[in-house]
C-alpha cells in the first residue's frame, strides 16, 4: 500500500474545490436568450430540487381584462425581459423585482424577443421591430414593417430576423438596414428558428406559398420545400433540432375533438422519418370547446411545440394528455393524462418537465361527481422525464400560457390574469 502525503495533495484538493464551485456558480447564473433555448429544445440545462417558493409575483395594469397570450421572456444576468399584452416591454430585477425599465410601444406585444450583449429585439402589433438597449432601456432603432409582427425574432450572425402576420419574413442588419426579405402571405402567429444558416420553417416561394420549406439564408435559395397537403393539418408548431432530427407537431380542429400528428423529419431533406396519429382527448371538465380552445391556443407561438430530454421527445398539446415519444423511432415511452387540458407547452430542466394545467369550472361530465363540483385552480405541474411521474403540483393565480423558462435557481412564467410569476428554489 502507497501512502499519500496530505500535505503535497492539499492544494490540488482545494484548487479542485475552487473548480467546483466556480462550475457550480456558472450553473445557476444560466442565461436563457433566445426562445425555446439551444436548437429549439424547450430545454435547460439548470436544475431545480423542491422546496420551491413564490420569489415574487407583479401584475400589470390590465385592469380585469384577462390576458389571451404572455409568451416567454429572456433572461440575461440577473435581469429579466419581457413584453406583455399592456403594449410594454419590462426589464426586471430577477431577485427583487425591482422595474430596471419599461419601453413602450403602441400596441401589445406578442412577439418572442431576443437578446444579445447589448440589445434586445421585439417586434409589436404596432408595426414596428424595436431593438432597445439593455442598461438603460433607451431605443436604439425601430423598424417600421408591413403587418403586425407577432413571431419569433432571431439574430442569427449580423441579421435580425422576423415575419409579419400575412407579410413578410425580413432579413435586418443589427442596425436595422433591410438586407432582403421573403413574401409571406399566407403564415400567421409564425415560429421559426435558424440553425446551420438553415430557416425552419419558411414561406413556400411564389406563387405557391403555402409550404413548409428551409430556406438556406446565406444562399437565399431554398434548401426543400413541402407541400402542406402532405400534413392536411391547420397548425404546424415550432420545430426543435435533435441532430439530424427535426421534431414537430400539428393539430387539425375537427368538429368536437382534435386530429394530433407528430412527426420527426430528416432536417437537411425534409424527409418523413416518423410520424404517430392520435385524437385529442378530454378530461373531466364538461365545459370544453373545441373550437373555441383552438382558436385561442393559436395566438401562442409555443402552442404544441415539442421539449427535447435526452432522446425523449415531450408535448402537451392543448387536450389533457402529456405524451412522450423516442425521438429516433417515434415509439410512444409514456402518456400521462389529467382531468384538465394542459395550458402550455412543456420546458424540461434536470430530467423534469415544467407545465402548466388549466382551472376546472366545476361542470362534472359525470352525473353526482361531487368531488369535481367545485372550481379547479390552475396549476404548474412538474413530471419526471423519464417516466411521466408526477412530482409535485402548485396552485397559481392563473393558468399559465407559454412554457416556463427555466434559468439557474428560478421558474419564470405569465398567467391569463396578468401576473408574472418569478419561482425560485429555497434551498
Amino acid at each position: 500500500m502507497k501512502y499519500i502525503n496530505p500535505r503535497k495533495t492539499s492544494f490540488p484538493i482545494i484548487l479542485i474545490l475552487i473548480v467546483l464551485i466556480i462550475i457550480t456558480s456558472c450553473q445557476r447564473g444560466v442565461d436563457w436568450t433566445s426562445f425555446r433555448g439551444r436548437d429549439g429544445r424547450g430545454a435547460s440545462p439548470a436544475r431545480i430540487n423542491p422546496p420551491i417558493g413564490i420569489k415574487w409575483k407583479l401584475k400589470l395594469q390590465l385592469e380585469n381584462n384577462p390576458a389571451t397570450v404572455f409568451n416567454p421572456p429572456v433572461i440575461r444576468g440577473n435581469t429579466v425581459y419581457f413584453g406583455a399584452p399592456d403594449g410594454n416591454f419590462y426589464a426586471l430585477d430577477i431577485n427583487s423585482g425591482y422595474m430596471r425599465w419599461v419601453f413602450k410601444t403602441g400596441g401589445i406585444i406578442n412577439s418572442i424577443p431576443h437578446i444579445d450583449k447589448e440589445k434586445v429585439y421585439f417586434g409589436s402589433n404596432d408595426g414596428k421591430l424595436y431593438a432597445v438597449y439593455i442598461d438603460d432601456g433607451k431605443q436604439a432603432w425601430s423598424f417600421k414593417a408591413d403587418s403586425t409582427i407577432q413571431s419569433t425574432v432571431v439574430v442569427y450572425r449580423d441579421m435580425v430576423v422576423f415575419s409579419t402576420n400575412g407579410g413578410s419574413v425580413y432579413f435586418l442588419s443589427t442596425d436595422g438596414k433591410l438586407i432582403y426579405r421573403l413574401p409571406n402571405p399566407v403564415w400567421y402567429y409564425d415560429a421559426f428558428q435558424i440553425q446551420d444558416n438553415v430557416l425552419y420553417f419558411a414561406p413556400g416561394p411564389m406563387p405557391t406559398p403555402h409550404r413548409l420549406a428551409a430556406f438556406d439564408v446565406s444562399e437565399k435559395d431554398y434548401l426543400w420545400i413541402l407541400d402542406v397537403r402532405v400534413f392536411g393539418a391547420t397548425w404546424y408548431s415550432f420545430p426543435a433540432i435533435k441532430g439530424k432530427f427535426l421534431l414537430m407537431s400539428t393539430c387539425r380542429p375537427l368538429y368536437n375533438f382534435w386530429r394530433l400528428n407528430y412527426y420527426a423529419l430528416e432536417s437537411r431533406t425534409g424527409k418523413i422519418i416518423w410520424n404517430y396519429s392520435d385524437i385529442s382527448v378530454w378530461g373531466e371538465d364538461n365545459n370544453i370547446k373545441p373550437g373555441v380552445l383552438f382558436r385561442k391556443n393559436i395566438r401562442l407561438l409555443d402552442y404544441l411545440a415539442p421539449a427535447v430530454w435526452k432522446n425523449i421527445v415531450i408535448y402537451t398539446s392543448g387536450d389533457s394528455v402529456v405524451r412522450a415519444f423516442n425521438v429516433k423511432t417515434g415509439g410512444l415511452i409514456w402518456r400521462r393524462r389529467f382531468d384538465r387540458p394542459t395550458s402550455s407547452a412543456p420546458t424540461v430542466a434536470g430530467g423534469k418537465v415544467y407545465f402548466g394545467i388549466k382551472g376546472g369550472t366545476g361542470n362534472p361530465k359525470k352525473e353526482g361527481d361531487f368531488q369535481r363540483d367545485k372550481k379547479q385552480p390552475p396549476l404548474l405541474v412538474c413530471l419526471n422525464a423519464r417516466n411521466g411521474k408526477k412530482l409535485w403540483e402548485m396552485e397559481l393565480d392563473g393558468e399559465i400560457l407559454s412554457a416556463p423558462v427555466i434559468a439557474g435557481k428560478w421558474i419564470i412564467f405569465g398567467t391569463d390574469k396578468n401576473y408574472f410569476y418569478v419561482l425560485e428554489e429555497l434551498f
